[in-house]
């Protein structure tokens, strides 16, 4: 509950607690507050006993932090073979590489040999730049883009 509170929040608390409340009522308080929490806790945990005993005892497991969205989506994709895939495809594919050699293609930059590499699984590398034919020679000829 109080766990992103730091130690000076803390102090700052503290003092602010004695300025408002003085140090002759601070302690009386403290249990105040003390057996207030203990009296929600104990209604919280009645109510949850008695959801549990009437819905039967085919939910006997039914935890009620399922109810939350975030446990419930969490619970159900940690399973899940498909995003173990996912995981695994993501880890594979880097965006910013990709990207910086699509700008290096548009903009007619070489691309770093060790970044792209020459072919893959048998066909060209697109990306590349291709060689300007000698002065004698024919560009090749591509029958689809006529």
């Amino acid at each position: 509950m109080f766990s992103d509170i730091g130690a000076l929040e803390l102090v700052t608390l503290v003092v602010l607690a004695v300025l408002v409340f003085g140090p002759d009522k601070l302690p009386k308080v403290i249990q105040d507050v003390s057996r207030f929490i203990r009296k929600v806790r104990e209604f919280s945990d009645s109510a949850k006993a008695d959801i549990r005993s009437e819905l039967g005892p085919e939910f006997k497991d039914f935890e009620f932090e399922d109810l939350n969205p975030k446990t419930f989506l969490r619970k159900q994709l940690e399973n899940n073979e498909d995003l173990k895939e996912l995981k695994e495809l993501r880890g594979t594919f880097d965006l910013k590489k990709e990207m910086n050699e699509v700008a290096d293609a548009v903009h007619g930059r070489e691309t770093t040999p060790s970044a792209a590499p020459a072919a893959v699984n048998g066909s060209p590398d697109l990306l590349k730049k291709q060689d300007k034919p000698d002065t004698g020679e024919r560009p090749p000829y591509d029958s689809d883009a006529t």
